[in-house]
């Protein structure tokens, strides 16, 4: 076998045990902890047969503060991770401390839902181009009839994550404005998105 073949063979691989191997790579290399990364390896698993794209998973750490770069996305095949501003919801956060207190699946809740979201189709609503999220946990089924998805907002930026706090949504995931287009570009469509407190 030459050296070309040996590359492919190994980058096949690499393809195949991608989830596996999601679970063990260094926390060094990564902005999340290893039970983060684990529980996203348990929601790929669970959701296997709805998860089609498995190249990149996103991971909304709210036990993290709002000012910290909080959403991120993780590369299953170079490991490299970016990560995001993202707000979490009015009603998970009555007191407006930029700490996520509780989740709700309620409609009318104003507040971020927990579990695995399988994110949909972009669309032109209220807030600009937005990408739909489809709930596929009890935490979370209500998302589509909700409206929860990820759009930009202008309560979320990195001045105002210097200032301390960034404003709420009604439950969605606002992004800034300046990360809107990579964020619904690295994820989606048929991508993972879990929303977690550890």
């Amino acid at each position: 076998m030459n050296r070309r073949q040996l590359i492919g063979a190994a980058s096949a691989i690499l393809a195949a045990t991608a989830v596996p191997a999601l679970a063990d790579a260094p926390a060094s290399s990564l902005a999340v902890s290893p039970s983060l990364l684990a529980s996203a390896r348990a929601a790929l698993s669970r959701h296997k047969d709805r998860i089609r794209n498995l190249d990149r998973i996103g991971i909304a750490d709210f036990s993290a503060h709002s000012s910290k770069p909080r959403l991120h996305v993780y590369d299953l095949q170079s490991g490299k991770v970016q990560s995001f501003l993202v707000a979490h919801g009015k009603g998970s956060d009555p007191a407006h401390t930029g700490w996520l207190k509780s989740f709700s699946n309620d409609e009318g809740s104003e507040a971020t839902s927990e579990g695995a979201y399988l994110t949909a189709d972009v669309y032109n609503g209220k807030h600009g181009v937005s990408r739909r999220l489809i709930g596929l946990d009890a935490g979370n089924c209500n998302a589509l009839p909700r409206g929860i998805v990820v759009h930009s907002a202008a309560y979320v930026s990195d001045a105002i994550a210097r200032s301390g706090t960034l404003g709420r949504s009604q439950g969605c995931f606002a992004v800034s404005q300046a990360d809107h287009d990579t964020v619904l570009n690295l994820l989606g469509p048929d991508r993972l998105l879990l929303a977690i407190k550890s």
